[in-house]
C-alpha cells in the first residue's frame, strides 16, 4: 500500500534500495522526457505518461516482490521446528 503512496517506498520496504532509486530516477527521467515531447494542450496526466507508467510499474514490482517474500517466510515459517513441539522419546 505504500509503494501507491511513495514512488520507490516499496522497493524500500522490500529491502531493495538499488531496485527502489532506479525506478524513481526512470520515473523522473521519462516524465521529464514525456514532457518534452508535448504540448500544452495536454493534460498534466498526458505531459508527463511516461513517469506515471514508469509509476505504475514500480506499483506492481513492490506487490511482486512483496508477495515472493511472504511466501519465502511462511516456507521458512513451516519449516522450523516449534517450540512446543513434541517431547524427545
Amino acid at each position: 500500500m505504500v509503494a501507491a503512496l511513495f514512488p520507490g517506498a516499496g522497493q524500500l520496504l522490500n529491502l531493495q534500495p538499488t531496485r527502489a532509486v532506479t525506478f524513481v530516477f526512470f520515473m523522473l527521467l521519462l516524465g521529464w522526457v514525456s514532457f518534452q515531447f508535448t504540448t500544452a494542450e495536454h493534460s498534466f496526466v498526458g505531459r508527463h505518461a511516461g513517469g506515471f507508467f514508469i509509476y505504475a510499474i514500480s506499483v506492481l514490482d513492490a506487490y511482486r516482490w512483496a508477495g515472493y517474500r511472504r511466501a519465502l517466510f511462511r516456507s521458512r515459517d513451516r519449516q522450523s521446528p516449534t517450540a512446543a513441539g513434541p517431547a524427545p522419546p
